[in-house]
């Protein structure tokens, strides 16, 4: 029965323009695909809304959290009269707006401590300030020359609803007659998300591009001894877009980290195409086309398969994480890959067969002696140093694994930053505006406890809301302020609680039902507002473990429970499930890589072997963060299973070429030699071509990206060393010890 690479290779001799009419289909789908796919922000790239904390979190948002916007107003003096009347006017636009349950300004204090009437003179508008209390004025009016209106959303709009909003208010500023002198702007978390979303595009667009057009410069250069050599860049660019049209046609999204998956692909990608075109012009010099396309299919292809699949292995290992947005790029990433291999395998001999591919000649001279090609020297430095590595194994094994054994223990002192404003371009407007706003009303988000409970509005469990925040308010400096139902209570009673249940639901039925739901939700909701000051990530993640123990050491009434919610306990949770994670898709992503390896091979010895270099990369990438300074992020923490992948395919395909020069009769250094020299060009030129791929994610304005395109280029350096020095040094120690075991074996059954 025929292999499928034997049926392949006779699909294609036989028919090459049906195939590559079939390719095209496809492509054309992939085309109507790509016009389908979208962006995602939010807090649910960040947390599973199948886990309790996600449930928790989406429960809170959509019940009690109000997304607010804010209209920053920045003048000569925000309190002119002409600018109050604006402002006036602006919000009672706003008000008429879809989703908008309220608008508050300085206009509306004004208008309210002048007897209904809108101040217009100056004289008016000092006697209004005079009647403003102080707080409250700082508040909206922080100086001058600054004031923000708040615009309170429905609570739990999905994003396209508040994206909405944002373009609403956006056009209504645009078309409002703005007093001379005075800027408008629209801030908030939806306009940052918008704008981050909007920035996510405009990124991939040029990481894409430029990837591309590296990818164009350096196999012009680096390719040049074989025909066609920009075929590859064109089998990458039909990967891409076949793995765009899967995304769109499936209904999968992009987020902020799946943006650096398309210029990794592209790096992979340009490797299988190089290795199908290499052998394909190896091939094609010794014989017919039909034989090369055989050859090529059958003899590379199960190679890169293995290699493809081991790169997929690192990449299914990210699958474990709890962060979705590092599962989607490892998702991405794999369909990225087995769609870059099936269009190089498949592409490769078709184009060949349909132009009638000639190898290009050998340079030679009649009269002088034979000129070397450069490819030529190359591989004579190649085999030299192969020589010298391997007369020096165990010595450079030593040096290198002491190297990496710094790495792994460095590796725990790396911090780990979930600060989502430094993962986003520093001079993003939505950004700048954003952080005006947070200096002057303090943080946009807080700390809330929800409490969950049969009656969450009885007396006991009021009491213990009134008694929880006196008792954080007097014991934590971060705690700036606390809101909850049992302020509401007090304001209504005039400051006293209630002494039965009788009267606290007398009191309740006087609050305005629209009140009462910012903190109930009917009987079995309810939520506590916490406020703090802005914090780093360590103190954050401290802060929430010391209310944590807080909330055990002051519990609420039996049958009640509080837990702490909201994006602020979910970006210092991050911290620990980076930090853990990480280890985890590392560990998986070897584990997966040697259970198929000893699939394929039936030998632990041959499944172990491709996996040494890369534990020593691993080691060498937590050296280098730990030199550069870089932290984990959640792009950075998918670093170890991805370098897994990736020099897996280097190592597995040297030592796929060892063992195939070992059956051809050479055996010892010969074999490592002549391996390591007829492939290792063809890793060296696409192991290029990949760093400067994986080199565009440096061009990124997003700092999560940037980082990690510079970590990326050196572990990809890294993996050719492990594959063209370290390699050859394990395959010498484990030839002989197989030569010694032969041996061995061959006594003792005499």
């Amino acid at each position: 029965m025929q292999s499928p690479f034997e049926l392949a290779a006779g699909a294609i001799s036989r028919r090459p323009a049906l195939v590559a009419g079939m390719v095209a289909c496809l492509l054309l789908l992939a085309f109507y695909g790509m016009t389908m796919t979208s962006m995602q922000t939010g807090y649910e790239t960040y947390v599973d809304l199948d886990t309790e904390r996600g449930i928790l979190l989406e429960k809170y948002t959509g019940t009690f959290q109000s997304d607010s916007l804010m209209v920053l107003v920045e003048g000569d003096d925000v309190l002119d009269p002409a600018v109050l009347a604006y402002l006036d006017d602006l919000g009672a636009e706003i008000r008429t707006e879809q989703y908008v349950r309220s608008v508050s300004s300085i206009a509306d204090l004004a208008r309210e401590a002048n007897g209904g009437v809108l101040p217009t003179s100056y004289a008016d508008v000092g006697l209004v300030k005079e009647r403003i209390p102080a707080e409250v004025l700082s508040r909206y009016v922080p100086s001058n020359m600054m004031t923000i209106a708040v615009v309170t959303l429905d609570p739990g709009l999905a994003e396209a609803s508040q994206n909405q909003v944002v373009s609403a208010l956006n056009t209504r500023v645009a078309l409002s007659d703005v007093p001379p002198g005075v800027h408008v702007v629209v801030t908030g978390n939806a306009a940052f998300n918008q704008q981050m979303s909007q920035e996510m595009g405009t990124s991939m667009g040029t990481l894409i591009g430029a990837a591309m057009l590296l990818m164009v410069l350096a196999v012009g250069v680096l390719f040049g001894h074989v025909r066609y050599r920009f075929l590859p860049v064109a089998i990458v660019a039909a990967g891409l877009i076949a793995t765009f049209g899967f995304i769109g046609l499936t209904g999968m999204k992009i987020n902020m980290v799946t943006i650096a998956a398309f210029p990794v692909l592209i790096g992979i990608g340009i490797d299988y195409a190089i290795q199908f075109h290499s052998r394909f012009d190896e091939e094609a010099r010794k014989g017919s086309l039909s034989d090369a396309v055989r050859n090529t299919i059958t003899k590379a292809g199960p190679a890169v398969l293995y290699a493809m699949l081991a790169t997929s292995m690192g990449f299914i290992a990210m699958w474990i994480s709890p962060l979705p947005m590092i599962r989607s790029f490892g998702e991405v990433c794999v369909i990225g890959v087995v769609a870059c291999y099936f269009a190089a395998i498949v592409i490769v001999p078709t184009v060949g067969l349909l132009l009638k591919y000639q190898p290009k000649p050998r340079s030679e001279s009649s009269s002088l002696p034979a000129r070397r090609s450069a490819v030529e020297r190359y591989d004579e430095g190649v085999g030299s140093v192969v020589e010298m590595v391997a007369k020096r194994s165990i010595p450079v094994l030593l040096i290198c694994g002491l190297v990496a054994l710094g790495g792994w223990y460095v590796d725990g002192e790396i911090a780990v930053n979930t600060n989502e404003d430094t993962f986003v371009p520093p001079d993003m407007p939505a950004l700048i505006d954003l952080n005006k706003v947070s200096r002057t009303m303090g943080p946009t988000s807080g700390m809330p406890v929800y409490i969950r409970g049969t009656d969450v509005v009885d007396l006991d469990t009021v009491r213990w809301m009134q008694e929880f925040q006196e008792y954080e308010a007097t014991h934590n400096s971060q705690i700036t302020g606390s809101r909850s139902i049992a302020d509401v209570v007090l304001r209504y009673n005039g400051g006293e609680m209630p002494s039965s249940d009788a009267e606290l639901a007398a009191v309740l039925d006087r609050i305005p039902e629209a009140e009462k739901k910012s903190y109930v939700n009917g009987r079995s909701e309810a939520i506590i507002e916490i406020f703090t000051v802005e914090m780093e990530n360590d103190v954050g993640m401290s802060f929430v473990k010391q209310m944590q123990k807080e909330l055990a050491w002051l519990p609420p009434p039996p049958g009640v429970t509080a837990t702490i919610t909201g994006t602020g306990e979910m970006f210092t949770n991050l911290i620990t499930e980076i930090r853990e994670g990480k280890l985890e898709m590392t560990l998986l992503g070897f584990s997966m890589i040697f259970g198929l390896l000893f699939l394929i091979f039936r030998r632990v010895g041959r499944a172990g072997t491709p996996l040494v270099p890369i534990v020593l990369i691993v080691g060498w990438n937590g050296l280098i963060m730990y030199v550069l300074g870089i932290d984990y992020t959640p792009m950075t923490a998918t670093l170890g299973s991805m370098t897994i992948g990736v020099a897996s395919e280097y190592t597995i395909l040297i030592m796929e070429r060892y063992y195939e020069e070992c059956e051809n009769g050479l055996s010892g250094l010969d074999a490592i030699r002549q391996s390591v020299q007829k492939i290792g060009t063809a890793i060296t030129v696409s192991g290029l071509t990949t760093i400067l791929g994986f080199s565009a994610l440096m061009l990124s304005t997003f700092g999560i990206i940037s980082n990690f395109g510079i970590l990326t280029v050196i572990s990809v350096g890294f993996a050719l060393i492990g594959a063209i020095i370290i390699m050859p040094a394990i395959l010498t120690v484990v030839g002989s010890l197989e030569h010694r075991w032969g041996r061995s074996k061959a006594e003792a059954t005499t």
